[in-house]
């Protein structure tokens, strides 16, 4: 882990770190909506740093908060990190442990696509992991943090259509490691296979489960 691979890691990944941004308003508009202070909303989003697991937690959080169900909530959203962790298993665990704990806390879709693409190329510098999840940090508790503060003067993100923005990040991800090498059609069937599962389960499974379910099911098909 380099200071360079570090400030790789930020400047690869700085331009998704922009739409972050106006996610962590939409979540600081919510939070405050919700009775959490400034602080509170500031703090649980530089703490947490999961879009999807905080928006659900103010599903929950009104009146008497009933915990068994938002840890189990929580726990079926970031279950997807398991996957992560393991797929980057190979590269992170020859890191010392300190160096090793600080990257994965920041560890998140967009960073795990771009670093785990880098490393299969046969990047080794551990500061892109790092870096890109650091920067990808700061957009997000810079964008709670405006929410906050002045969130409602900005209206609903979503209306700009910056949903899109990861969506289009990870098809072009997934879609360089397929093409370009052997079997293409092959390598389509298991990422077909999870993505429809995915979809057709979404309005069935709990938030977060029909990701698990579609991956778990692409990875059987490809074995």
């Amino acid at each position: 882990m380099t200071p360079n691979g570090i400030r790789q890691g930020m400047m690869q990944l700085a331009p998704i770190a922009i739409f972050f941004v106006p996610f962590g308003i939409a979540f600081g508009v919510v939070a405050s909506t919700r009775g959490l202070t400034a602080t509170q909303s500031i703090g649980f989003s530089l703490l947490t740093f999961s879009s999807s697991a905080q928006f659900s937690t103010l599903e929950f959080w009104h009146g008497s908060v009933a915990w068994g169900s938002l840890a189990l909530a929580l726990f079926a959203i970031n279950t997807r990190n398991v996957v992560m962790g393991a797929a980057l298993a190979p590269w992170v665990n020859l890191m010392p442990l300190p160096q090793r704990l600080l990257s994965l806390s920041l560890l998140n879709d967009a960073n795990f696509a771009g670093c785990q693409a880098a490393f299969r190329r046969g990047e080794r510098d551990m500061g892109l992991l790092l870096g890109s999840g650091l920067v990808l940090w700061c957009g997000w508790g810079l964008g709670a943090a405006i929410g906050t503060l002045a969130g409602p003067a900005f209206g609903n993100p979503a209306a700009y259509g910056f949903d899109v923005v990861m969506l289009c990040f990870l098809t072009a991800i997934v879609t360089g490691m397929v093409l370009g090498r052997p079997k293409v059609a092959v390598r389509l069937v298991p990422i077909l296979v999870g993505a429809t599962i995915a979809v057709l389960t979404q309005s069935i499974l709990p938030q977060g489960w029909n990701v698990i379910v579609g991956a778990v099911m692409g990875s059987l098909v490809d074995a």
